[in-house]
């Protein structure tokens, strides 16, 4: 028993460093992009463009790895991923222009596609329904972890030795935690729920079931909202302070990641939530994502609205913010697994996943980039100027802003639409896994 359990303590803890560097090594070039933006004469467009770079293969290549997770060995498909994108993330430290960078990015896509489907569907395994947003949550504390330290450690890095020694620097850590992937237990499908479904699926093509889950449509589409606005936030959070409260780029780094860091309070807190009201009713998971994304809309709104220079002001609304739009993910991933079998999960996290960057997170720096200089542009006209001057640039990125607390109102909308299907599909499934436990 105690060795069981240490085991899956040890799977857990080697997960969340996992995915602790997926987001560090995502979020380190957000930290150093000013400087790449000045040595390369970049727009806030191309900026985008290099943070959306991984997402576009990550949303191709998911698909693929999502179904080798529902029927392969699944700690070697993520031992392989996290060497991968380690090795390509430290290569961009030797881009030589934006091209090349963006090429690099893109191969830092194909790994981290990965981590999702896999890690989901062993947490699935290892951890009992009636604890698996707790599980799941303590796993997806990686996002503001690695967020939080990407800021911090690429800004100090990258003020005092360089962008290109903060990338080298981001690329160690997940080679460790790739050889350390290989010792994980691999738990057999089905093992935590209580029933003798295993490898089984309903029938039907794999991405047909998934797809005539009412519920599953609702929650893509909430992906692929929340991501845009994840994303686009990710990238220009520090830009945003750097030109709009004139910090400089360690200080902005160090308020971004501490707002990031203290927003994996919400990811715990969402996860115990989740766990509690899903005892009384199954929705309760959507429920509470829903009402925290309800909260989430007037904190932007009020951060916005602080006066030019009061960063602290700033901080403070984007800090509750933050914290719980990140209540999502334990609402929402443990929610997908209530409504898709064991043998299914890798592919449903696919999916989602799918969606979710090609249709979200893919659009979101683009977009939010693309606004930014449409507004910079009109400022600069305002101006009777013919270049963009510091002020303008700031302007320009303080309207593109705005687009994250409006779509956070369509957001709401639709993860409250999930909490209304979800306990028909949840029922549909145990009726399922029932004759399938008594055959």
């Amino acid at each position: 028993m105690g060795s069981n359990r240490a085991k899956v303590v040890f799977t857990l803890f080697v997960l969340l460093g996992i995915n602790t560097m997926n987001f560090f090594d995502r979020q380190v070039l957000a930290a150093v992009q000013e400087p790449i933006k000045e040595e390369w004469n970049l727009s806030d467009a191309q900026l985008g463009w290099l943070g959306t770079a991984f997402t576009l293969l990550y949303a191709a290549v998911g698909l693929p790895l999502g179904r080798w997770a529902d029927v392969g060995r699944r700690t070697w498909i993520l031992a392989g991923g996290a060497a991968l994108w380690s090795v390509l993330t430290a290569a961009c430290g030797w881009a030589w222009n934006f091209a090349s960078l963006f090429a690099l990015r893109l191969g830092v896509g194909v790994g981290e596609a990965s981590c999702a489907p896999t890690a989901n569907s062993l947490l699935g395994d290892l951890f009992p329904p009636q604890h698996r947003a707790r599980a799941i949550a303590v796993f997806m504390v990686g996002l503001p972890l690695g967020l939080g330290l990407g800021l911090i450690i690429g800004g100090k890095l990258g003020l005092e030795y360089g962008w290109r020694t903060a990338l080298f620097v981001a690329g160690g850590p997940g080679m460790v935690l790739a050889l350390l992937a290989l010792f994980i237990p691999e738990p057999a499908r089905g093992a935590a729920e209580g029933r003798a479904v295993g490898a089984r699926q309903r029938p039907g093509s794999p991405l047909l079931v998934v797809l005539r889950i009412p519920t599953m449509w609702w929650i893509i589409a909430s992906g692929a909202i929340h991501n845009f606005n994840m994303y686009a936030q990710g990238q220009f959070l520090s830009s945003f302070m750097m030109r709009y409260h004139e910090l400089d780029i360690r200080k902005a780094g160090m308020i971004s990641g501490i707002v990031y860091g203290f927003g994996g309070i919400g990811i715990l807190f969402g996860g115990w939530a989740c766990d509690l009201l899903a005892k009384r009713r199954i929705s309760g998971r959507l429920e509470v994502a829903t009402l925290a994304l309800l909260v989430y809309v007037p904190s932007w709104f009020i951060a916005l609205a602080q006066p030019r220079g009061n960063v602290w002001g700033f901080a403070a609304w984007v800090l509750p913010g933050i914290m719980l739009s990140y209540v999502y993910y334990s609402g929402v991933y443990a929610a997908i697994q209530d409504i898709i079998e064991p043998a299914l999960r890798g592919t449903a996290m696919a999916i989602y996943f799918f969606a979710m960057y090609l249709l979200g997170a893919s659009l979101g720096p683009v977009v939010c980039g693309g606004v930014s200089d449409y507004f910079a542009h009109q400022a600069m006209l305002a101006e009777g100027a013919t270049q963009l001057s510091a002020t303008a640039k700031a302007i320009g990125l303080y309207h593109a802003m705005y687009l994250l607390p409006s779509l956070g109102i369509a957001l709401v909308m639709v993860l409250f639409a999930a909490s209304r299907t979800i306990e028909k599909d949840h029922e549909k499934l145990q009726e399922w896994m029932e004759t399938q436990g008594k055959g």
